[in-house]
């Protein structure tokens, strides 16, 4: 056993998590680089996917004029982005055993009355409630089930409501068999039929429902669906369900249209729902967590994940634990203009083999202008970091990838969720020679760029149901809302600025240089110069028309001061998963230099420096639609979420939200209140735990051999297991999340002998530390088990990948908190409150 896996074996990661088999449903074997996914198998080539044309969405994605008029090529992009999956359906049923249970997607789409967890405890969601519970748009045309389904094995699924829909015969086209036949792989087409490769609907939008190829006679007849919902030793990582569950893109970007929300949100009308303004209220621990059983370690840490936010590294863990919001996807034609300016990378290695919108003939000739051979790209960067740096299209396919196409070979490259195994890239070029969805994929991807040119424009407050109740009408006011917007925000904030004099663009010298031209823009943009010219543009009539809203520029961390997590994570860093989705530009960007975070205990400052290669920037989100996308920053964390989508309650929340922002003051404050104290009046939230928490791996889960020792000891495990298996704990409530989740036993990390040696002495010594503590835990409670367990602290301190777990703090910007050396004074009140006067017109 390596040194570096004795901390996963103390503290419940046990060497179980490395080393579970691929079981029989989810298993691929054969060298890494030369697996093949189930459409190649069943030896069929990209053509065999036929991309629909129906117009099934027509009345989605409504603006104030009505429904968009796409062309045909549109609505393929349309209908890929709302029901094409990728053969990811086989990820998603992996990660049932993988997360020992906790994950369960059909049991997610379900509405069973009452599940039972493997803690004894009942849950009870369904359709009727699933909106204020899960935060998951209802597709409409369906209703709630009303017993088992005989036709679905007794699943309690959505079904279709009767003349509910009269086009296409009151059906879903993409679940024709006939016309768009699946992927017909092992028991498809004889226990279960072959069905669509688009799959069946489930009544959930971004979901669809695929036959399970693995389920054969033996597993059909050991299927017992009532046992399913309510006898959790039923649940074992041999249990092969009747479906799987596959994900569109939409299922984490789709949300109630702003200009014409729901009456009743578990009942919308497509009218009602958008294509991409971001899954804003999506229960990210509650979905992939359906027990959410706040007694599991696992729950725990997805619980960080506010509601509209998710770690995109989840699966493919960077031991860090970064929960980002996720994007609303406005003005995609400005936006690439903009790519023009600040977007410029250039590319090497694997990220070569990216295709860029000259590959296709058909693609929109306004995006051919962003690629030069055969190495350069002008481009936005989608993710909040700016990794995804290759182009449009290649950070488009990622995205795919993320959610599981090709996964036969992606989880090959590292141990989804735990980690302990060497992450290595995934090459594009193996996936275009052995993934037939790959290469489907990849053909359609730029009719869904031609659907965003299309579907991106702004919802403004104005063209709301009400909105312009609650507008400023002072004219006075607004005028100098503009003029505090150029002189604080615009540099960061608007797509329309000055232009900069040469090498004073931050654009135009990026990679190991990048840090000089940003000190040069940001100096620039404090004088009179920038700022005079910056309010000629604001005060034009037309300034918000076309305006993104963001610079797209990489803004070190260390100027934002936001929580560093997020611009921490590592997987686009040379030779990790996302090596070829990832920018020689990106890869060769200096260190931002040092850190400062807070002792969670003590809350004194500290310091660390950053490591180099990438990490370190934040994009600036776009302010488009700004009044209904709160709460804000890059994890939700200012503001208080509301789950109603009323423009009522959503100007509520911008409100609160806003006020919080621009009176960093008045945010939330640690639950310690020793932290609190030291922080004063600086924000100081830390995600700790809610409850005394246990890592459990039921006895299903576990591998045979180790099941019936862990039963039958007596001696090595007897006070880390229970009547349902290993049990390890407890982890104090009011533990830092991060302090767990946060550890650095990375393998793959490039540490030298020296220092690799130190890490080792420090798991080893947490290790020893962290046995004997959990032996002599047992009993206590409360203050008293916090106590027991604090000597730990500093040790996992030292261990952390990236020890700031204040959530709530940074972006000062227009206030007296201090964010940069001989800052300008705040804003006064008069002049916040009349910035958000114009805020709400975006």
């Amino acid at each position: 056993m390596r040194l570096d896996l004795r901390w996963y074996l103390v503290a419940g990661l046990t060497a179980v998590l490395l080393t579970l088999p691929a079981c029989t449903n989810g298993g691929a074997s054969g060298p890494v680089g030369e697996i093949k996914d189930e459409a190649l198998i069943a030896g069929l080539g990209a053509d065999h996917f036929k991309f629909a044309d129906e117009d099934f969405f027509h009345d989605m994605d409504q603006t104030r004029n009505g429904p968009l008029q796409l062309t045909r090529n549109q609505v393929i992009g349309r209908n890929m982005w709302l029901v094409w999956t990728g053969g990811n359906d086989r990820l998603w049923d992996v990660l049932n055993w993988k997360s020992f249970g906790t994950f369960d997607l059909l049991k997610t789409i379900s509405s069973y009355p009452q599940l039972k967890t493997f803690s004894g405890k009942t849950v009870s969601f369904g359709r009727h409630n699933r909106w204020e519970y899960l935060g998951l748009v209802n597709e409409p045309c369906f209703e709630e089930p009303k017993g088992p389904d005989p036709d679905r094995f007794g699943l309690w699924l959505d079904q279709r409501t009767p003349n509910c829909d009269s086009r296409f015969d009151g059906k879903d086209p993409f679940a024709d068999e006939a016309k768009y036949p699946g992927v017909k792989f092992l028991h498809r087409g004889d226990v279960m039929p072959v069905g669509s490769f688009y799959g069946y609907p489930t009544g959930i939008v971004g979901l669809r429902l695929f036959p399970n190829p693995y389920f054969d006679a033996a597993a059909k007849a050991k299927w017992d669906a009532k046992r399913y919902y309510e006898d959790p030793t039923y649940l074992t990582k041999d249990l092969v369900r009747p479906y799987r569950v596959g994900m569109a893109c939409a299922f984490c970007h789709v949300g109630p249209n702003p200009l014409k929300p729901p009456a009743d949100p578990n009942n919308p009308k497509w009218e009602n729902i958008s294509s991409n303004v971001g899954a804003q209220y999506f229960w990210f621990d509650r979905i992939f967590s359906w027990a959410a059983d706040d007694s599991v370690l696992i729950y725990q840490v997805l619980h960080t994940y506010r509601p509209g936010a998710l770690d995109t590294s989840l699966v493919s863990t960077d031991y860090i634990d970064n929960p980002r919001t996720m994007n609303a996807i406005y003005y995609l034609g400005p936006r690439v203009e903009l790519g023009k300016r600040w977007g410029h990378e250039t590319l090497a290695g694997g990220g070569l083999n990216n295709k860029q919108f000259n590959d296709f003939p058909a693609a929109p000739p306004a995006l051919n202008v962003f690629y030069e051979p055969p190495a350069n790209v002008w481009n936005p960067r989608v993710l909040k970091d700016g990794a995804d740096s290759v182009g449009v299209l290649g950070a488009l396919n990622r995205v795919y990838l993320n959610i599981g196409l090709y996964s036969e070979e992606w989880l090959r490259h590292f141990n989804a969720l735990f980690g302990g195994q060497k992450t290595t890239p995934i090459q594009i070029a193996e996936a275009r020679k052995n993934s037939t969805f790959w290469n489907a994929t990849e053909a359609w991807t730029p009719a869904m760029a031609d659907f965003f040119l299309n579907s991106t424009e702004p919802h403004h407050l104005a063209d709301a149901p009400g909105g312009a109740t609650f507008l400023p009408t002072d004219q006075a006011q607004l005028t100098r809302g503009k003029i505090v917007f150029a002189e604080t925000c615009a540099r960061c904030h608007s797509s329309k600025a000055p232009t900069p004099a040469p090498g004073v663009d931050p654009g135009g010298c990026s990679g190991p240089d990048y840090l000089k031209c940003w000190e040069k823009y940001w100096a620039w943009t404090k004088t009179d110069d920038f700022k005079s010219r910056m309010r000629e543009i604001v005060l034009q009539p037309d300034f918000l028309d076309g305006n993104y809203l963001s610079t797209e520029l990489r803004v070190p961390v260390t100027l934002l001061q936001t929580n560093a997590c997020s611009p921490f994570a590592s997987n686009a860093v040379g030779g990790s998963i996302w090596d070829n989705f990832s920018s020689q530009t990106y890869k060769s960007l200096p260190s931002v230099g040092n850190i400062t975070y807070y002792h969670p205990v003590t809350g004194e400052a500290k310091q660390f420096t950053a490591p180099a290669g990438g990490r370190g920037y934040t994009r600036p989100a776009s302010l488009v639609s700004l009044w209904s996308t709160s709460p804000f920053l890059l994890n939700n964390t200012v503001g208080t979420f509301n789950p109603s989508p009323a423009v009522v309650d959503r100007v509520k929340s911008f409100n609160i939200a806003i006020h919080q922002m621009l009176w960093p003051e008045t945010r939330e404050k640690d639950s310690d209140p020793t932290v609190a104290q030291k922080l004063g009046p600086l924000p100081s939230r830390i995600d700790r735990t809610t409850a005394d928490s246990y890592v459990s791996i039921p006895y299903g889960f576990q591998p045979d051999a180790l099941a019936d020792f862990v039963k039958f000891d007596q001696v090595f495990l007897r006070t880390v297991k229970d009547s349902n298996g290993l049990k390890i704990g407890p982890i104090p409530k009011g533990t830092p999340v991060g302090l767990l989740a946060n550890l650095d036993l990375d393998p793959g990390e490039r540490l030298s002998l020296k220092d690799r040696i130190k890490r080792d002495a420090l798991i080893l010594k947490l290790a020893t530390l962290a046995k004997v503590d959990l032996k002599t835990a047992q009993g206590l409670e409360g203050d008293q088990l916090r106590q027991h367990f604090a000597n730990l602290t500093d040790t996992l301190l030292q261990l952390s990948k990236c020890p700031d777990f204040i959530v709530n703090r940074g972006h000062y910007f227009g206030t007296d908190f201090k964010y940069e050396e001989n800052q300008a004074p705040g804003l006064s009140d008069r002049d916040k409150e009349a910035l958000i006067a114009f805020l709400m017109t975006f």
